[in-house]
């Protein structure tokens, strides 16, 4: 028996600070019916989607930080997307940043959300794992400032039954966490949707861009292994004003083997074939949880953050 997605990684080159929503919006419909005539029924768009990666800059008018947020979604200015996969009959996945008002306050969240093929957003993720700093610090290569402008994620790691599977979110330095992919995994998900916008270089020194990406597909790699999933990594990548992103985008499957993978930091669609009956046997098998897993052991995990030797 096979279960079939078809699913597209529709990496994006940079978006500069002066693109407009209008323009990002038609590269994103290019990719999209580049997917659609690839027989994809689902379509992974990055981190951050619809704008520059803003957080690397210190911002003090709030007016100027709002303008990176989306207030609704779908919006005028995205409203096409949701058309045209609408018309198409293909889902996909949109990072983006996100403005509510929620319990009588503004809040902002590194938001992503999953809309089936009629257009109908099924699901929310809020980005839970924020990294870098609030505040600036001229120690640093570059200011990654999530911590300044997004609260943590609310929404914990939800799955959804659709598109003819269970699917999964996360964001970016997400996929660095080992309890992402298992609260997932937990919940018997095949599909994990991550798109990332990631640096070059570490802001604090240390690492060459060789390591970033081997970090990066380790990640992947080993999330969907140890859950046996398929997990759909999507970048954002190049020189976006003056800033290096990694490339790299892939789809790994239940086995940790990558199975797609892109070769440029443009513009650039990789697809793949996931029969998602195959993550039946690792389900079954070295991760049959039920059978396996020992959580009476692992309270700490739960119930400290930073780590703690022995004296």
């Amino acid at each position: 028996m096979t279960r079939i997605l078809t699913v597209a990684g529709a990496q994006m080159g940079p978006i500069q600070r002066a693109d407009d929503r209008a323009s990002v919006i038609e590269r994103m419909l290019a990719l999209l019916h580049r997917a659609h005539r690839r027989g994809a029924g689902l379509v992974v768009f990055p981190e951050l989607a619809l704008t520059t990666f803003f957080p690397r800059w210190v911002i003090d008018d709030q007016a100027e930080v709002d303008a990176w947020f989306e207030a609704g979604m779908p919006n005028p200015a995205v409203q096409p997307l949701f058309d045209a996969a609408r018309t198409l009959g293909i889902g996909f996945y949109l990072g983006y940043a996100e403005l509510t008002h929620e319990g009588g306050r503004t809040r902002r969240f590194n938001t992503a959300i999953l809309v089936d093929e009629t257009g109908t957003i099924l699901g929310k993720y809020r980005k839970v794992h924020l990294p870098g700093h609030a505040e600036p610090d001229p120690a640093r290569l570059h200011q990654h400032l999530e911590k300044r402008y997004f609260e943590v994620g609310d929404l914990g790691f939800p799955v959804w039954r659709t598109l003819g599977g269970v699917m999964g979110m996360c964001i970016c330095n997400d996929r660095r966490w080992p309890e992402t992919y298992r609260v997932m995994g937990l919940q018997g998900v095949e599909m994990i949707l991550l798109g990332y916008n990631t640096p070059a270089q570490n802001a604090q020194g240390g690492e060459e861009v060789h390591l970033r990406m081997m970090h990066h597909h380790l990640c992947i790699q080993a999330g969907a292994y140890q859950n046996s999933s398929f997990v759909v990594a999507v970048a954002k990548a190049g020189l976006e004003d003056g800033h290096d992103l990694i490339g790299g985008s892939c789809i790994a499957g239940p086995t940790g083997a990558i199975v797609a993978l892109a070769t440029t930091q443009k513009d650039e669609l990789i697809v793949a074939d996931c029969d998602l009956d195959q993550c039946a046997f690792g389900k079954a098998s070295v991760f049959d949880f039920a059978a396996h897993r020992r959580p009476e052991h692992y309270g700490r995990i739960t119930a400290q953050t930073g780590a703690t030797p022995p004296p």
